[in-house]
This record gives C-alpha cells, sequence and structure tokens, in this order.
C-alpha cells in the first residue's frame, strides 16, 4: 500500500512538472553541427512510428543486388552471383562493374552519376550519425566511383552506356544469364554530352569529399578526374541526348537540358576544391544556367533545385555573400512544396504523398525528403527561417514535411503497405526486376533463355529473391497499387530512389535515438 502511494505521488509529480515546467524549458530542435553524437541535440516531440534503422540498413543493402561485374566475398545478397564481366570489350576498354540503374541489365551513365552523387550527399551530411552503417554506404558509393572512373579513363571521352536497352528490354533473363549485345556508347569533342559529363564530375566530387580522411591517395584521384571531366563538360557543350538519340531515348534523354548539370557539377567542384574559379564560374553562369528558374523537381534529370539547396549553404554558413540569392531561390522551392503557401505548386495524394509523376514517383519523394532535412540542418546552423508569403517555415516544419513523405513510404498510407521491399510485414511482392523475378543460380543453375523468362513475369507468384530494401516507382495519384510486376510505372525500383533516401533514414534513425 505504501508503494501505491508513492508510486502515485511520483506521478502527480512528473505530471506537474510536464504540465507546468515543460514549456518553460529551452526546446532545441537542431541538427547539430558539432555534436554529432550526442542523441539529445536530435530529440523529436514524438515517439517513433518506424525502425528507421532497420530500413537504413536495407537502403544500403539494397545497392549489392544492383551491382553488376565481379562480386566481392562480402557480398550481402547472396542470390546475385557475377555477371557482365566482359564489359567494355566491344571497343577494348574495362567497363567491367558499376550498378544496372532499375529492373533491366543496362548500365546507364547517366543515372549511375546521379546515384552516386547522391549517395554521396547522404553520406556528407549524415554520414556522421550512421554508425555501422558508414561503412557499408561508402563501400556503395566506391562500387559506383570505381566504374566512372574506367568510364572517364580517356581524356574528353566518358563511356556513358553499356548494353542495348531496346534488345535488353525484348528479353527477361537474369544478368548472370544475359546473352543480348553489350554495345558500348561513349561521348566525346565530336560528339558532346555536357550533362552526363557534369553529372559524373558532380559525382567524383562529391565522392572524393566521403573518402578524403578514410582514403586520402583515392580521394585525390577522385577530385583531380573530377576537375577534367568537367572541363571535358564545358568546353565542349552539347545534349548526350542528340548525340546517342537512338540509343538513350527515351530510357534516360535529357528533358531538362544540360546547363542544371554544368551549376551542379560546378557547386560541387567549389565545394570539394574550394578552387575560387569555380565559385567564379557559378557567380558569372549561375543565371544563364538557370539558377533562378522555378523548376522544382529534383531527380536523375533536372539538377537545379539541388545546386540551389547546396550553394546556399555557401551563403547560410560560409557567409559568401555573393550567393546570397540562392537562399531566396531555395526558400521557393520549399514555398512551393507548402499547401496555402505562396508559390505553392505540388501536388499531394489523399493519403498525403508528394506526387510529382506517374512513372517512378517515389524517386521525387526521397530526394525532395532529403533536400528538405538537408535544408532544416543549414538553416538550423544559421539560425534562420523560410518566408513564405505570410507564412513563416521554420526548419522544424521542413523536418515534419520531410518525415511524412518516408511514413508513408514506410507503410503510414491508405493501404498500410510499405514501399520498401524487405521492409514492415507488407511490401510488393511482384516487383519488376528481372532478377528478383526468376529463380536464382543456386535454385535453377541450368540457363533461362532470352523468352523464357516471360512466363514468369507476366504471373502472379511473388518474386522468389527478396530485393531487400528496394524502394519502387509506389502508388499513383489516388493512393492505388495493384503490384504487378508488368506495371514499370508503379513497380520497378532504381538506384537513384535508394541513393537520397539513405541520408534521409540516417537522419531519423539518429533523431530517434536508434542509432
Amino acid at each position: 500500500m505504501t508503494f501505491f502511494l508513492s508510486f502515485t505521488t511520483l506521478l502527480l509529480l512528473l505530471s506537474l512538472f510536464s504540465t507546468l515546467l515543460l514549456p518553460l524549458l529551452p526546446h532545441c530542435d537542431a541538427f547539430p553541427h558539432h555534436y554529432p553524437h550526442h542523441p539529445l541535440h536530435y530529440h523529436h516531440p514524438h515517439f517513433a512510428t518506424h525502425k528507421y534503422r532497420d530500413a537504413l540498413t536495407k537502403s544500403i543493402l539494397f545497392f549489392e543486388g544492383q551491382r553488376s561485374g565481379k562480386l566481392p566475398s562480402n557480398q550481402r545478397m547472396s542470390w546475385r552471383k557475377d555477371s557482365a564481366l566482359s564489359d567494355g570489350s566491344a571497343m577494348h576498354v574495362d567497363l567491367v562493374g558499376g550498378y544496372y540503374d532499375a529492373g533491366d541489365n543496362v548500365k546507364f551513365g547517366f543515372p549511375m552519376a546521379f546515384t552516386t552523387t547522391m549517395l554521396s550527399w547522404s553520406v556528407i551530411e549524415f554520414g556522421g550519425v550512421m554508425k555501422s552503417e558508414l561503412q557499408n554506404a561508402r563501400e556503395a558509393i566506391r562500387w559506383g566511383t570505381d566504374y566512372l572512373l574506367k568510364a572517364t579513363a580517356h581524356p574528353n571521352t566518358i563511356y556513358v552506356q553499356v548494353g542495348d536497352a531496346r534488345k535488353d528490354h525484348a528479353c527477361w533473363e537474369r544478368p548472370e544469364d544475359m546473352d543480348t549485345p553489350r554495345s558500348v556508347f561513349k561521348i566525346d569533342a565530336n560528339n558532346p554530352g555536357s550533362e552526363v559529363a557534369a553529372e559524373t564530375a558532380a559525382a567524383l566530387a562529391a565522392a572524393s569529399l566521403v573518402f578524403r580522411r578514410t582514403d586520402p591517395t583515392y580521394s585525390k584521384i577522385l577530385i583531380r578526374r573530377a576537375i577534367r571531366v568537367f572541363q571535358f563538360a564545358d568546353k565542349y557543350r552539347g545534349a548526350y541526348s542528340n548525340a546517342l538519340k537512338p540509343i538513350v531515348c527515351p530510357f534516360y534523354c535529357d528533358y531538362s537540358g544540360y546547363q542544371d548539370e554544368l551549376l551542379w557539377g560546378a557547386a560541387w567542384l567549389h565545394k570539394a576544391t574550394k578552387n575560387p574559379m569555380y565559385l567564379n564560374y557559378i557567380q558569372v553562369n549561375g543565371q544563364i544556367l538557370g539558377a533562378a528558374e522555378f523548376d522544382n523537381t529534383f531527380g536523375w534529370d533536372n539538377k537545379h533545385v539541388g545546386a540551389r539547396i547546396l550553394l546556399s549553404k555557401e551563403f547560410l554558413i560560409q557567409k559568401v555573400q555573393s550567393l546570397h540569392d540562392y537562399k531566396g531561390h531555395a526558400d521557393n522551392f520549399v514555398c512551393s512544396l507548402i499547401p496555402g503557401a505562396s508559390f505553392s505548386s505540388a501536388q499531394y495524394t489523399p493519403g498525403g504523398l508528394l506526387f510529382k509523376m506517374s512513372d517512378s514517383n517515389m524517386q521525387y519523394v526521397t530526394s525532395t525528403s532529403f533536400l528538405l532535412l538537408t535544408y532544416a540542418k543549414y538553416l538550423t546552423t544559421s539560425h534562420m527561417v523560410v518566408n513564405c508569403g505570410g507564412t513563416t517555415v521554420t526548419p522544424r516544419r521542413l523536418r515534419a514535411i520531410a518525415k511524412k513523405q518516408v511514413d508513408y513510404l514506410l507503410g503510414d498510407n491508405p493501404l498500410k503497405l510499405s514501399y520498401m521491399v524487405g521492409y514492415g510485414p507488407r511490401y510488393p511482392r511482384r516487383i519488376h526486376h528481372r532478377g528478383s523475378s526468376l529463380p536464382s543460380i543456386a535454385a535453377h543453375p541450368g540457363k533461362i533463355q532470352c523468352s523464357a523468362g516471360f512466363s514468369v513475369m507476366k504471373s502472379q507468384s511473388p518474386n522468389p529473391n527478396v530485393l531487400v530494401g528496394a524502394v519502387i516507382g509506389g502508388p499513383d495519384l489516388h493512393d492505388r497499387f495493384p503490384d504487378e510486376r508488368s506495371d514499370y510505372e508503379q513497380s520497378e525500383p532504381a538506384t537513384y530512389i535508394n541513393a537520397p533516401l539513405v541520408g534521409a533514414l540516417a537522419y531519423l534513425a539518429h533523431s530517434f535515438g536508434q542509432l
């Protein structure tokens, strides 16, 4: 009885404390720049609804399922085996390695470079809180950069694609069985491709920052190559979609032009080298390259928004006054996402998911969530907010928006379905992915011919190999999702969907004390 009374008294005291005193205490919602291991600085007002650390682990593991080439001894996605071991031989170069972009067996250099840039940015911003996953993230980046170094080995030339997409898509076969032509396509001074070249430079520059302390020799190789590749991108201007139109279109046709990549690439080289020539390049060319345009879609094609957020840091934190306009440009992007705010233009599903396009919409959800968390970090450090007409938007609001998007992806949606394969009790079972849908080499050692796999593709049976961590295109504008393998718009995973999600999940896992 005595215990009961004292326990009741304790509850009463706690209640009084929370009611009267807690509102008076200062609340820190900062992402701490100087205290990366102090969990109190990552306080969120509510309990975590998801296992963000588990999702983080799986989001990085996914990249092992996309690997091309000779797989290492520590390969964890064990149903995948070696593939495409003679890539590049058609042009007498070594192009073994890299990533398959999505559910097919083609290596597209443009989205692969963007994936590598975003994985690197995820680590640059949030690697300090990734703990044991940091090394896995670095390995995912290095798998990309090792390939990009091969693809840029010859001056003023970049090998931008291995595989004929049309012939590849005419087959439904495992990468390990692949017998479609491994044609090699390149850009050079006569057939330029500024967008893919500048994106490759961005990837190499960003990755050089990731490895600066852990592998300084490799970091220097990356930044030297980035400088050379950017010079090529800028000197020989032109769209690879023109030079290689029948090859890259409509798959990764560049619809936004190459100006955004030149600005984005210069921003990364400025960040990685601190050479004043890149800051000067941005100041002189920023407007011409579209810095102030109202294009608020950030993905493998259009990099303007990413460049604005990245350059806003130089003004907000490094106090580079000549870049003050980028704070306004970044704010315009934020305001486009706030319902009811000035310049609001974003569309959301009834369940609350940001909806940009019917094809692979989730890439815009993950990239936007990453940008919001990153910008919130910069704003917090500089004690700034966003003003959208008469609406003040705080860093905390940005984090709440990002969290809501990630939570929807992980299962807080009308279907109660996780759009990350292998996460949660319910997730898509019939994703549009050749290797995942066909029996593994271990289960079926014999070759599965080009067209033989289509019976599996069209079937309703679940994929036998779980591509853990894969995030797919996602639901339609009305929150519907059929889980049909043939529906590549909604059911296909892609490396560039996962890459920015890695950073967002690292932040959320740490902010809820899971890392």
